[in-house]
């Protein structure tokens, strides 16, 4: 089915024009503090672990340089024989544990992979999707359909900047996300609205999942996730036709797509090893900490799978 409802902008049939975009742009307004509930963190961090860990900034963002900075926690005393892990987080700004699941790795569990793995952890890739609760970036743009090259979409460029620059193999990208109950209430409508384009709404999978690369799905990749993560969070069940959020379930808790044609975060490096994690913050089976632990415990999944191959 498609959404079915009229968006309180644009004029039903017409893509959003300029003066559409600036109005819901107008409507738009901060909620939570990025400096407070994620800068002030890396910079904690930053202190905490000073003889582990470097904490750098990759960019800012031109809608407000002094506030939406751009930070990465990396490996201070770098090991070219070590795999790299990349953890990115806040593709979208409102998923809001893929946010905070990466810092509570960091802060609790990183220093006892750092024998093992170099690190590069972005955790807040759109600050100001962040504070305003939102999906897509101020001019009306979805941040995780913009990692492809000659991007101009300051979140996706900046990070793949960064990244390339630093000139190393990726072993494994885990990219952090949720799937929200706004997803069909606002995010699916708006999109609609905007590109004049009706858009599928389908049940929000009750539960964590975990998407794979159609390309390279790394079946037992994927599962070992999903079985770390079934000890602390549900795994979300597939529907009556054995789908996920539309897409066919590959494994239980887990779907694919073609994520590098869709210029998704998770496909902008060449790693092998890749993973979108989805938890689902609005199942009355959970609170925000077993949302941050599902996180967190993915990444862990994942690290202790890749140390064993």
């Amino acid at each position: 089915m498609t959404s079915q409802q009229q968006y309180s902008i644009g004029t039903p049939g017409k893509p959003w024009e300029k003066k559409d975009k600036a109005a819901w742009l107008s409507q738009q307004t901060i909620k939570r503090s990025y400096q407070q509930q994620v800068v002030t963190k890396v910079e904690k961090i930053g202190q905490d672990f000073s003889e582990l860990l470097v904490v750098e900034q990759y960019g800012a963002l031109s809608y407000d340089p002094g506030i939406y900075s751009l930070w990465v926690i990396k490996t201070k005393c770098w090991q070219d024989h070590k795999p790299i892990v990349l953890i990115t987080g806040g593709v979208h700004g409102y998923e809001t544990s893929g946010v905070q699941g990466a810092l509570r790795f960091v802060e609790t569990m990183l220093g006892s992979y750092a024998d093992t793995y170099n690190f590069i952890v972005a955790p807040c890739i759109s600050p100001w999707g962040y504070e305003t609760i939102n999906r897509w970036n101020p001019n009306t743009i979805d941040p995780n359909r913009s990692f492809k090259s000659n991007t101009t979409v300051e979140e996706a460029s900046n990070i793949m900047s960064y990244v390339k620059g630093l000139n190393v193999p990726i072993l494994t990208h885990l990219d952090l996300h949720e799937t929200t109950d706004t997803d069909n209430s606002e995010f699916r409508p708006a999109l609609e609205a905007r590109d004049a384009v009706d858009q599928k709404l389908w049940e929000i999978p009750d539960g964590f999942y975990t998407v794979g690369d159609s390309e390279n799905p790394v079946s037992d990749f994927q599962k070992a996730i999903i079985d770390a993560v079934e000890k602390v969070t549900h795994i979300a069940p597939s529907d009556e036709n054995n789908y996920l959020i539309g897409a066919k379930t590959e494994q239980r808790g887990v779907i694919n797509y073609p994520i590098k044609s869709l210029g998704l975060c998770a496909g902008f490096t060449e790693a092998p090893f890749v993973t979108t994690t989805e938890v689902y913050p609005d199942s009355p089976k959970v609170d925000d900490e077993n949302c941050i632990m599902a996180q967190v415990t993915a990444v862990k999944g994942a690290l202790d799978y890749l140390k064993d191959i």
